[in-house]
């Protein structure tokens, strides 16, 4: 078996578990191959699991180029009720009536989200207001305004639908939170909606079929790097 060469460089697919940050990775896999040079291509949210792109060394340059890339999740929402997080991460603060959402408003309402569209982030997000992180303030509770920015949804599949819960396959651009996605359309439907689960599933030509838990990943490795 080839030892890689991490300090000189290389991609690492991870498929990250759920409570994990996207830096919890990052600083277990930093200490795992003794690296200097470490970061990856997309932030996940603690809640989310699937693909994150790694890189160490020189292939740290690509950084960049990849975040660039096109996304695609799965992502399973619950109409009927919201959380300010739009996620679990928060309590419910809201019920809305649910049962009037069929296949043929639904197909109508997601039909509108397809193309360049503004969205707006949620108010729990990395995105800094005046050097803060969004979501220091919101669990602060205090009111931030978030300047809304355009994005692009190259396709919304619908895998299942059984009310309240949706499944849908999502491709889109860099800049695009779901959570987002999730709470326009519950508006657009006349209810309201959170996230119930998210995965990432591929980043460019990157996919998760491909990746490792950071478990295995960091077993096989540190038995194979050279002393």
């Amino acid at each position: 078996m080839e030892t890689i060469d991490y300090n000189e460089g290389a991609v690492i697919l991870i498929d990250k578990p759920t409570t994990w940050t996207s830096f919890d990775v990052v600083k277990k896999l930093k200490f795992a191959l003794k690296v200097k040079k470490i970061g990856h291509a997309g932030t996940l949210d603690p809640l989310a699991t699937g693909l994150l792109v790694i890189c160490t060394g020189k292939f740290t340059k690509k950084i960049d180029t990849y975040q660039n890339d096109a996304k695609e999740y799965i992502c399973e929402l619950t109409f009927g009720k919201t959380t300010p997080s739009i996620d679990l991460e928060t309590d419910f603060d809201g019920e809305y009536p649910y049962d009037h959402i069929n296949n043929e408003n639904l197909q109508t309402a997601i039909a509108s989200f397809i193309g360049e569209i503004s969205q707006t982030p949620p108010i729990y997000s990395a995105i800094k207001i005046d050097g803060k992180r969004a979501y220091t303030l919101a669990r602060k509770g205090l009111e931030a305004e978030i300047k809304s920015r355009l994005i692009t949804i190259y396709s919304i599949d619908i895998l299942s639908f059984e009310n309240p819960i949706l499944v849908l396959r999502i491709a889109c651009s860099k800049g695009t939170y779901i959570r987002s996605l999730v709470r326009d359309l519950g508006e657009k439907l006349h209810s309201g909606a959170y996230m119930s689960n998210l995965r990432r599933t591929k980043i460019g030509d990157f996919d998760v079929a491909n990746a490792k838990t950071i478990q295995d990943f960091v077993k096989i490795n540190t038995t194979t790097l050279p002393e």
